[in-house]
């Protein structure tokens, strides 16, 4: 029964694989051929051929459950939230118009826990929670299409897979995975709006099987399920004919490339430490025994030019993994792609959403490159910018060319971010905001408001606008030294959020540690101070100074109020590997009175807490080679050495060894 899951995942990892590396924006088509020359001749769509593509929407549905222990509860339950996936077919279409084809697909819920809950049933012996954890089918359809048009019905087998929770009344928990079948059937409507890629509305209604769990604590659980999903979708076809695609490269041109652009890309980050040292451990501390952990990510970029200057972004994920010990035991946590949320399964976020204007002032322009959040464009240097919508601070603010994506450079959150900056964002890292960019050739500054977080370390965030919120400021110099190019960034950050404080807390024995209990309307700040330098055309430097007050809780970010990193980075070129790249980096992490004492007393941060501490600051040393396999994808190794794991000098070192793998088009 569970061996169906991991072969699904392989099977959804080999797919973006695939289209990963038959998948660019620009070049190719959904398959066209023309008719015989005439004055108007129009091109007409071959919808015959292999497909690769994902969706996203919103799936619910209803659940009849009943729990016997031997006490009987029944309830009948609404579920539903964003979901997304991948799909993957084949179509055939006859000369009469008709079209037959057969199609794959996996849906995952959103990473919003509530999203994937299907009922809740409790008695005084029991509390149990059924989560649902994928939906696929493998369906025929059968469909009318006309030019770029296409109209279809569906219909086939479907399955489940799910989860049932029994939280018992002494604390332990029994866990039961399960896999139900049923049938699902549905229509859609689908578009040829360029070459090779084709856009789609489709509505699937899903009827499984009952399903009865027995737990060991003798509670009985049975449910009914029905399932209902709305999806856009996007396919991109697999012309792996090489005459076909000759043909359609000599032949077609796309009219509208000049207005979108779509980026993907996959990393699978896994790291893993020996044993280590430690007398003691608190609930947020990394275990002392060995340990695994892999996170991967899957990512599409839909970019799209609305008017002139005008752009609108859309980041659709599947998110999954685990970071050590749940994402604890670390302020410099080792593994960026590894948040604060932790999935079993594939989980679907809606990243980045956000409308971009650009105004230029004239005078000399400069190409801007195309990227998975930039359209390639020639804007004047001398511009305006504003952005707005869900996206994420460091989008925006703190540019590094050598330390700033840790799916590609520098994995450790004290390197690849500063330290000690505590910006707004959820679980995975993400908020609402707008932003304003003045820029010129020498200088730019920024500045822009973000949602804070309602509680700390939460997915909700605080609508008070104005009296709750994040200001930042940020001041670009760039120069010149012994010919090669630098940048300077200053950046001040204020938090106006509801937030507990430490030496509140420790002041009042009657809280207990609770800092929950001490939260009201405060404000934090801070500054971070950055700089990189090129050094010649395959070395660079960069260095980061963060510091924040340090007298209230971490809101989002990580358990830092000082932090010093400093780096390099080597292009391999000298040993005739250009796209290698060599990195070496540093961090000195640090801790504000108030907040050790707390921790010391046995407090508990965002991400550490030991029980007790015997303090010193947190140092990292972390090194990688990316060696690049192809033009799409690239092997990193990566090391980490940790001294004072969660700035406590009774635990570790740590060694932490890490391989990724990393591919885009």
């Amino acid at each position: 029964m569970n061996a169906v899951r991991p072969v699904l995942l392989r099977l959804m990892l080999a797919g973006v694989v695939l289209g990963t590396l038959t998948g660019t924006a620009g070049a190719a088509d959904v398959g066209v051929s023309r008719q015989p020359a005439k004055a108007m001749a129009q091109p007409l769509v071959d919808w015959t051929g292999l497909y690769f593509g994902a969706h996203a929407g919103f799936g619910g549905g209803r659940s009849a459950a009943t729990i016997s222990d031997p006490a009987l509860v029944t309830s009948r339950n609404d579920f539903g939230g964003l979901i997304g996936g991948v799909q993957g077919g084949y179509n055939l279409w006859l000369p009469s118009g008709l079209l037959l084809g057969t199609e794959a697909d996996i849906s995952f819920p959103s990473y919003i826990e509530s999203n994937s809950i299907v009922s809740k049933l409790a008695t005084a012996r029991s509390d149990v929670t059924h989560q649902w954890d994928f939906i696929g089918s493998a369906r025929g359809r059968i469909g009318y299409a006309t030019g770029p048009w296409l109209a279809y019905t569906t219909g086939g087998f479907a399955f489940a897979g799910e989860r049932y929770l029994n939280d018992l009344p002494s604390g332990d928990r029994e866990k039961t995975l399960g896999t139900r079948y049923g049938w699902t059937a549905g229509a859609g409507l689908e578009y040829a709006f360029a070459p090779h890629w084709s856009a789609r509305l489709e509505y699937l209604y899903y009827r499984f099987d009952g399903t009865s769990v027995q737990f060991p604590s003798a509670a009985q659980y049975t449910a009914t399920m029905d399932f209902q999903s709305i999806r856009v979708g996007l396919n991109r076809k697999l012309d792996l004919n090489p005459a076909s695609a000759t043909l359609s490269a000599t032949s077609l041109t796309d009219p509208e490339s000049d207005r979108w652009e779509i980026h993907g890309q996959t990393t699978y980050l896994g790291q893993g430490y020996p044993s280590f040292p430690a007398p003691y451990s608190g609930s947020n501390s990394l275990t002392p025994a060995s340990q695994y952990k892999a996170t991967w990510s899957n990512s599409l970029f839909l970019n799209a030019r609305l008017w002139d200057g005008g752009e609108v972004y859309y980041n659709p994920e599947l998110l999954q993994g685990f970071g050590f010990n749940d994402t604890v035991g670390l302020g410099g946590f080792t593994n960026g792609e590894a948040q604060r949320s932790n999935f079993p399964y594939p989980h679907y976020n809606t990243t980045r959403l956000f409308v971009r204007q650009t105004f230029g002032l004239g005078g000399e322009q400069e190409e801007l490159d195309n990227g998975p959040t930039q359209l390639s464009d020639k804007a004047d240097i001398s511009r305006l910018t504003l952005q707005a919508g869900k996206f994420a601070v460091l989008d925006v603010f703190d540019g590094n060319d050598f330390a700033k994506d840790t799916r590609k450079d520098f994995m450790n959150w004290a390197l690849w971010a500063p330290g000690a900056f505590d910006y707004s964002a959820d679980k995975v890292g993400l908020s609402y905001g707008f932003t304003a960019e003045l820029n010129q050739k020498q200088w730019a500054l920024r500045g822009g408001y973000f949602l804070m977080d309602a509680e700390s370390n939460s997915n909700s965030f605080d609508t008070r606008l104005f009296q709750r919120g994040e200001y930042l400021l940020e001041l670009e110099t760039r120069y010149s030294l012994l010919g090669q190019p630098g940048k300077l960034r200053a950046i001040g950050w204020l938090n106006s959020a509801y937030m507990g404080s430490y030496r509140d807390t420790l002041n009042n024995p009657a809280f207990n540690l609770n800092i929950a209990l001490t939260r009201t309307g405060r404000i934090k700040y801070g500054y971070v101070f950055s700089v990189e330098q090129v050094v010649t055309d395959d070395v660079g430097l960069f260095g980061r100074w963060s510091w924040n007050d340090g007298k209230t809780e971490i809101m989002a970010f990580t358990d830092i109020d000082a932090s010093l990193s400093l780096g390099t980075s080597i292009k391999g070129t000298r040993w005739g590997r250009p796209d290698d790249v060599i990195g070496i980096g540093g961090a000195i992490n640090g801790l504000s009175r108030d907040h050790r004492d707390f921790l010391a007393a046995g407090g508990l941060g965002v991400l550490i807490g030991d029980g007790q501490l015997n303090y010193s600051r947190e140092r990292i040393l972390e090194t990688y080679y990316a060696y690049a396999l192809n033009k799409w994808f690239t092997l990193t190794a990566d090391y980490q050495f940790v001294t004072n794991p969660a700035y406590n000098a009774d635990r570790g070192p740590v060694h932490v060894f890490s391989g990724r793998l990393h591919g885009e088009f």
